[in-house]
C-alpha cells in the first residue's frame, strides 16, 4: 500500500469517528497532513473538497449529525460485521476471529469499541503489514463502504469521506460481493426469533 493510501486511510479513521468539542481542530490538522505528505496538487485539492462540507457544520451540531448518519440507520452504521451478518447470532464468532487477525499482526484494541468498527478498521489497514487475512480484511471493508457510499444521501457532509476512500483507496467491489453482502444481511433478518412473536 503506497503511503498516500495510507494517509487517506489515518484521515478518514479520524473523520468518521464520533466526533469532539474540537471537531473543527482536527479539520485543520487534516488540511496540515495533507499538504505535508500528499504531493500532488490536484489530489490534494480534491482531498480537501471531500470533506470541506463537514467543516461547514457548526460545532453544535456535528454531533447530532454524526449521530443521525450512523448510529440511526442500519445500512450506514460503522461495524463490519453487522453489515455483513445484521444482527445474526453468528455475528460474535466473527468478532472473536476479526480480534484474531488484529492480534496476530502484532496491535492491540484500545478504547471501548467493538472489534469491528470501521474507523478503527481503518487505522488498522493504514499500519498493518500486508499479509492474506489482512488482504481479505481489506476487501470486506471496501464493500462495506461501497454499500454505504450507495445508500448516504448525497448532500449529507460525510458522503465525501466515504467517496474518498472508494476513490483513493479501495477497489470497486463486484455486483456478486455486493449480492453476497445483501444476502447475509437479509439471512440474519429471516434468522428465528428468540422469543415468541406475540402480534401479527
Amino acid at each position: 500500500m503506497n503511503e498516500n493510501k495510507r494517509v487517506i486511510l489515518v484521515m478518514a479513521s479520524r473523520l468518521l469517528g464520533y466526533p469532539s468539542e474540537d471537531f473543527h481542530i482536527l479539520m485543520k490538522d487534516m488540511d496540515e497532513l495533507i499538504d505535508e505528505t500528499i504531493n500532488d496538487e490536484t489530489v490534494k485539492e480534491e482531498l480537501k473538497n471531500c470533506y470541506a462540507p463537514l467543516g461547514k457544520v457548526k460545532s453544535i451540531d456535528v454531533q447530532e449529525l454524526y449521530v443521525e448518519t450512523f448510529d440511526l440507520k442500519s445500512k450506514l452504521g460503522l461495524y463490519l460485521t453487522a453489515h455483513e451478518l445484521g444482527d445474526s447470532n453468528k455475528r460474535g464468532a466473527a468478532l472473536i476471529k476479526l480480534q484474531k487477525i488484529i492480534s496476530q499482526a502484532g496491535f492491540e484494541r484500545v478504547g471501548e469499541e467493538l472489534t469491528d468498527y470501521i474507523p478503527m478498521l481503518l487505522e488498522f489497514l493504514a499500519l498493518s503489514p500486508k499479509t492474506k487475512e489482512v488482504e481479505r480484511l481489506e476487501k470486506r471493508i471496501s464493500v462495506a463502504i461501497n454499500y454505504m457510499l450507495e445508500h448516504i444521501e448525497k448532500e449529507n457532509p460525510y458522503a465525501g469521506i466515504l467517496s474518498m476512500l472508494m476513490k483513493y483507496v479501495f477497489s470497486p467491489p463486484t455486483e456478486e460481493e455486493m449480492k453476497q453482502l445483501e444476502a447475509g444481511r437479509e439471512e440474519a433478518d429471516l434468522e428465528e426469533l428468540p422469543y415468541p412473536i406475540m402480534y401479527k
